[in-house]
């Protein structure tokens, strides 16, 4: 079972896509995931040579015919990262629900400013 693990590297929604492509495919073309993100390659580049950095993905640079290609796939530290982001953002998502279900939380009838004194929140100006 993978362990619920927050991934501030992750979590950007950029990477967070890239990374979730990644987990689709044994290794994925630089042009695919441009289109499928719809990023430049510059804003490419750079996500993937910071998940790289961290040794979650691997690149190939490659020669076809005259022209250099990229693709990438994730590591195994990439997939348990992914995992572990996943499961932990399941985690939350889980106690926000059972908070609803139980009740916990402010109620949406209360007034923000009931308690507020002079000159506060609930205030007539």
């Amino acid at each position: 079972m993978t362990k619920a693990r927050f991934d501030e590297l992750i979590h950007p929604s950029t990477r967070l896509s890239l990374v979730a492509t990644l987990t689709a495919a044994d290794w994925a073309e630089f042009a695919y995931l441009k289109d499928q993100l719809g990023l430049s390659d510059s804003a490419l580049s750079k996500q993937l040579a910071t998940l790289e950095e961290a040794g979650y993905v691997a690149t190939e640079r490659r020669l076809s015919g005259t022209r250099r290609k990229v693709r990438a796939r994730l590591t195994e530290a990439g997939r348990e990262a992914f995992d572990g982001h996943i499961a932990a953002l399941q985690g939350i998502i889980a106690d926000a629900n059972a908070g609803r279900r139980d009740g916990a939380g402010a109620s949406a009838d209360a007034d923000p400013g009931a308690d507020a004194g002079p000159g506060r929140a609930g205030e007539p100006g």
